[in-house]
């Protein structure tokens, strides 16, 4: 019979939610010049614009800027930074644990090799950073981008954080193959850091050798803008780079060690900091720094939040607990597993970073991990809400040296609250991608037994929404499921099929003012036809490691636009099943 009231279970004491939706729930230079005024980001104004003036005081609008042809006066600041928050001391590159700071000067290891880009984004370079396409071309933009040469004006910094790795603290982590080289300020004002990835060692390698290879870079590469187009909160990708240079991985710690090429990503984002940047400074009771830090952040990044009243922490909390929320529901939405939830990997501005053994998946399974060193399954898809909220109580432990005891109070309600606050959005986003509008009883007993029709027949997550975004209503109501539909024609074959078409059309009916044309039309808006499969990854990052980057630039151009068909993707296969040689690909968690 067909489910259309499904056992309940509790994700908090008051919340109740169908099983099967409570499964997604349950980053030494020269010193600043006299071009660079103290307090200042880089930009890349003309030498006579310099000046303490703003730039819209200069009149310095988008549609008047020009993008920087060369590397000549662009720049990166460190200073805003520097300025307020403390620097370790010293200055030597080893590791060690490190005390009473939030960063430690550290330069990148270049490359002995000779260095190829492979790939870069022109959104970035041209919307963000204000460089013409032209200048990734220049002998300048490789040096910069492989960490060879430092931006004037720029003190490259390693971050000081720890966290909570699979549920465990892992003390001191850091950045321990990453460089922030500095802060661009561009033309409309914005503030994003730049940080090189797999750039060499730092103070906090540990026992790492501070690279990253190729294989993990492109799939980094790839899924941070793949991210971004698909509406996802998330770090970008300016560049990627391979060498020549020998990197040695154990990819599935099974002792089989090859060898690899190392490759460095430029990544972006407003800002780096993450939950383990605050638990650290808690942990070894530095407890006036972790103030100082957190105002630094609420007054750069929280702006709706007075940096002057007594509760702004609680209020900083709130914002990132509803934001985490949102978060996770996206990542649900499009089926992406990040594979590493620690609390090291999470950002204070809820923004999807680290990419590491990430996965979208194919077949729908509340239990898929794409990480195959994730051996208890804890950051299995169905399980990431509920990773957020241990998460989120970690960011809560670690501000409350700084709460009174009503702040406490106040706060731990907050947090008791991010059930309803995921689950409500969770609702409205697969609320959309079923083409539902208003509010319906039933309406999520009609998510839930579509998921429990894609779980029993291992439907295609992604195709099988998009496809019920293209097929047309009347093709449903006689259960007549053409070939090109291929994931819905699966799900066709369960006995519940029908019943589940017959609820689906009588509530498509219940919208107002609505058609079948338009339905689709918004439906095919919000359900993508191409995402950063496994397989596709793969597929590219064999061709990469012969020198052929065809697949790399073909995923770039089909994944700016995964709600638009795409011929070339149709011939890759890209909105097909998993091809067989695909079906048991791992994810390594080495990289």
């Amino acid at each position: 019979m067909a489910p259309s009231l499904l056992p309940f279970c509790c994700f908090s004491r008051r919340l109740q939610i169908p099983r099967l939706l409570l499964a997604w729930v349950t980053c030494l230079a020269i010193a600043v010049g006299t071009l660079l005024q103290p307090g200042l980001e880089g930009n890349a104004r003309l030498w006579h614009h310099f000046s303490n003036k703003s730039n819209r005081e200069q009149g310095y609008c988008e549609a008047e800027a020009r993008l920087a042809s060369s590397l000549d006066f662009w720049t990166l600041s460190s200073e805003n930074l520097i300025a307020v928050l403390p620097v370790d001391p010293v200055k030597e590159n080893y590791v060690r644990k490190v005390k009473n700071c939030v960063f430690s000067i550290a330069f990148p290891t270049p490359f002995k090799s000779r260095v190829h880009l492979v790939a870069v984004s022109k959104e970035v370079l041209e919307d963000i950073l204000d460089l013409d396409l032209s200048v990734s071309e220049t002998d300048d933009f490789i040096q910069l981008v492989s960490g060879k040469k430092i931006v004037f004006g720029s003190i490259p910094l390693a971050h000081r954080y720890g966290g909570h790795q699979f549920g465990i603290w892992a003390d001191q982590l850091g950045d321990g193959r990453a460089h922030l080289i500095g802060i661009y300020m561009n033309r409309l004002g914005e503030k994003w850091e730049l940080q090189l990835k797999g750039s060499g060692k730092t103070p906090y390698s540990r026992n790492g050798d501070g690279r990253a290879v190729l294989r993990s870079s492109v799939r980094e590469f790839l899924c941070s803008e793949a991210m971004y187009y698909l509406g996802i909160p998330t770090s970008r990708a300016a560049s990627l780079v391979v060498s020549d240079d020998e990197v040695w991985r154990d990819q599935f710690y099974n002792g089989n060690i090859v060898k690899e090429r190392g490759a460095v990503v430029l990544r972006v984002a407003k800002s780096w900091f993450r939950i383990g940047s605050l638990e650290i400074l808690t942990h070894y009771g530095e407890l006036d720094l972790l103030r100082t830090l957190l105002d630094f952040i609420i007054q750069e990044h929280f702006p709706s939040v007075d940096i002057r009243e007594p509760n702004r922490y609680v209020e900083f909390f709130s914002i990132v607990v509803s934001e985490m929320a949102q978060l996770i529901a996206l990542w649900m939405s499009v089926g992406f597993a990040h594979g590493v939830c620690n609390t090291d990997n999470f950002s204070l501005l809820s923004i999807t970073i680290d990419y590491g053994p990430f996965g979208f998946m194919e077949a729908y399974n509340p239990d898929f991990v794409p990480n195959t060193s994730d051996d208890e399954r804890r950051y299995k898809i169905g399980n990431q809400a509920n990773i957020g909220m241990f998460n989120l109580n970690k960011l809560l432990q670690a501000l409350n040296p700084l709460l009174d005891p009503g702040q406490k109070q106040l706060a731990a309600q907050i947090l008791e609250g991010y059930p309803v606050l995921y689950y409500t959005r969770f609702r409205e986003l697969f609320k959309a991608k079923l083409g539902l509008l208003g509010e319906r009883k039933g309406d999520d007993d009609l998510i839930a037994f579509l998921l429990h029709l894609m779980e029993k027949t291992e439907a295609d997550f992604t195709m099988t929404f998009r496809q019920l975004s293209e097929i047309a209503q009347s093709q449903l109501q006689e259960l007549h499921i053409p070939q090109q539909f291929w994931a819905l024609k699966m799900i066709s074959k369960h006995e519940l099929f029908p019943a589940w078409v017959s609820q689906y059309l009588v509530r498509l009916k219940s919208n107002m003012n609505d058609s079948d044309f338009e339905r689709r039309k918004r439906m095919m808006t919000v359900n993508p036809r191409y995402v950063l499969k496994n397989w596709m990854a793969e597929s590219a990052v064999q061709k990469a490691e012969r020198n052929d980057f065809s697949e790399v630039y073909l995923l770039q151009q089909v994944l700016h636009h995964p709600f638009q068909k795409h011929s070339a993707a149709e011939k890759a296969g890209y909105s097909s099943p998993t091809p067989a040689w695909a079906r048991d690909l791992r994810v390594s968690c080495s990289s």
